[in-house]
């Protein structure tokens, strides 16, 4: 009966961490972000990261995904297919409202000894396995093509698309 009970228990704790929940996922690392006042929250931010580092280990593992520690977030994105080899630079500065598709990679590139990424404006799709390359700015409203390349700035409110990218339509305020 008890080696029962430590079996549940075991697979409970492995089913809470290893196992993907975008609101969860989130919220725990706002939380892990906030300043800390007090011994409880601080333990309760530690719990968080581990839950965190937990999570990024074995969706590395079973998914190829690396969203960068030092990431910024202006809210979660949306993850239509959930965190399937996405990768996301440390550097990188994404939006509000932004969708990113799978196999998406947000890259680092050095210039000059200092690593830049790029910054992503808010409401944005990132089709599916597109890549950005470096200090790019990609503008609000902005829709990257399935398997785009995108090495320049964006302005807002386009769809681009492409090897290197290239604007392909550039949307008017009231259009979809």
């Amino acid at each position: 009966m008890r080696n029962n009970l430590n079996g549940r228990f075991s697979l409970i704790v492995n089913q809470h961490l290893h196992h993907y929940n975008h609101n969860r996922y989130w919220k725990k690392r706002q939380n892990v972000l906030k300043k800390s006042c007090g011994a409880l929250r601080r333990i309760s931010q530690l719990y968080d990261l581990y839950y965190i580092k937990k999570s990024d280990a074995f969706n590395c593992a079973s998914f190829g995904t690396d969203l960068g520690q030092g990431a910024e977030f202006a809210t979660p994105p949306h993850l239509p297919h959930g965190p399937n080899g996405i990768i996301v630079s440390k550097f990188a500065k994404i939006g509000s409202n932004c969708k990113i598709y799978h196999q998406v990679t947000i890259a680092t590139k050095n210039i000059n000894g200092e690593f830049v990424s790029a910054t992503i404006g808010d409401n944005c799709t990132l089709g599916a396995k597109c890549t950005v390359v470096g200090g790019v700015k990609i503008g609000n409203n902005v829709k990257v093509g399935a398997n785009a390349v995108v090495t320049k700035d964006v302005p807002d409110n386009c769809t681009v698309a492409g090897v290197p990218a290239k604007i392909i339509k550039e949307m008017k305020l009231n259009d979809n």
